[in-house]
């Protein structure tokens, strides 16, 4: 009797409850879900796409000039869609990108007869 041990049973299932609902919550260095951030992310998988910045997974500046041109017609089919439904601020960060992606596609492809 003097090594059994006393398990206290409520406490197991408060710290298991406690666990589930941590598991279930956004963290708090999670990005929060909002359009802007779907927009900068596509932007940023463009950039990576047309060499400008390295690729997270290999850390090396790649090229994929078909798929970044994908990404650019991408974000003109969602400004499209949504026209009138954006916050200024949205829409002017959405603009933006759309340009500045545009102009660096032109840039990579300049002579290319695609």
């Amino acid at each position: 009797m003097a090594d059994e041990k006393s398990i206290d049973e409520s406490w197991k299932e408060s710290v298991t409850k406690e666990k589930d609902t941590l598991k279930n919550e956004p963290r708090e260095d999670s990005p929060q879900a909002s359009f802007n951030f779907f927009v900068t992310t596509l932007a940023i998988q463009a950039s990576i796409f047309l060499g400008q910045m390295p690729n997270p997974a290999t850390n090396q500046k790649e090229e994929n000039i078909p798929q970044a041109k994908f990404i650019i017609d991408t974000l003109d089919i969602l400004k499209e869609k949504t026209k009138g439904n954006l916050t200024k601020e949205e829409s002017q960060l959405l603009e933006n990108i759309i340009y500045e992606l545009k102009m660096q596609y032109v840039s990579k492809t300049k002579g290319d007869p695609k």
